[in-house]
């Protein structure tokens, strides 16, 4: 089976060490409220309408599975199917830049565990020019399913965006003790692991709450490293073309005040963090 991604970020330095190609990946289980690609949830194409762009000619031609053709890119598709040797072509363009930096790549998205399979052959392929690769995932998915790509990867970088499981429910739609689950059997392995905590003012940002996800991480082991990850605003237009209301209206972006006390709480828990 092909995979499906949205795009190739090439020269990313905020997903894993050195430079890095970040490959978003359509798909995603959960429905974070605060997702800045909203576009890559489920597990299907997504269409995004702008409708400064449409004329209302009545031209557009709709198509089977709900596809629109417009003369006039009305209508922008999100989404291209790629086979295993395509992708791994193009991300070994930049195996120069990995080597130097010790960077590598990097399967995001959405959440790239969706298409385990895919990105497993993916990794088989990059790895016979020992390219480091890491997997992004929030982990939400049956063991037997994330395993095999996290076995893979030389590093993940984890998503744990809330301990209260209530909280973590109504911000994200999911319990999160599957997640927690997970996030254990992975440290279990020894694996290389960066778990990240998006600061959301008024939300996951209270001392209970930060203090709660810091001593998991340190529960966790001493390869277990902590990144804290700033909110920031949505982008309203992106929602709007995509049909879906943008819930969190009047929420303000993490400040730096936020991070650094974050930070501080981590140094005083002794859990070692990056940047």
């Amino acid at each position: 089976m092909d995979g499906f991604i949205s795009q190739i970020h090439r020269h990313s330095i905020t997903d894993g060490p050195g430079i890095r190609t970040t490959v978003y990946a359509v798909g995603c289980p959960m429905k974070c409220l605060w997702c800045l690609n909203p576009e890559l949830m489920g597990d299907a194409a997504k269409f995004l309408y702008h409708p400064n762009r449409c004329i209302g000619c009545g031209s557009c031609v709709t198509q089977s599975g709900g596809a629109a053709t417009c003369y006039y890119e009305a209508y922008a598709e999100i989404g291209e199917v790629v086979s295993e040797k395509e992708l791994a072509s193009r991300l070994l363009l930049d195996k120069q830049y990995y080597d130097q930096s010790g960077g590598g790549v990097t399967y995001s998205g959405g959440d790239a565990a969706v298409q385990t399979e895919f990105f497993c052959r993916v990794t088989k392929i990059l790895k016979k020019s020992e390219v480091h690769v890491a997997l992004a995932t929030a982990g939400y998915f049956p063991w037997g399913k994330i395993e095999p790509l996290v076995k893979a990867v030389d590093l993940v970088i984890y998503d744990i965006k809330a301990l209260n499981r209530h909280l973590h429910k109504r911000y994200t739609g999911v319990d999160n003790q599957l997640i927690l689950e997970n996030a254990m059997r992975i440290a279990e392995m020894g694996k290389d692991m960066i778990v990240r905590m998006i600061l959301v003012p008024g939300i996951n940002d209270s001392e209970d709450e930060i203090k709660g996800r810091l001593r998991l991480i340190r529960n966790m082991g001493g390869k277990v490293k902590a990144e804290m990850v700033k909110y920031r605003k949505l982008d309203v237009d992106k929602y709007a073309a995509l049909n879906m209301i943008e819930m969190m209206e009047g929420t303000p972006p993490c400040t730096d005040e936020l991070v650094e006390y974050a930070e501080s709480l981590a140094k005083s828990l002794k859990v070692e963090t990056v940047k």
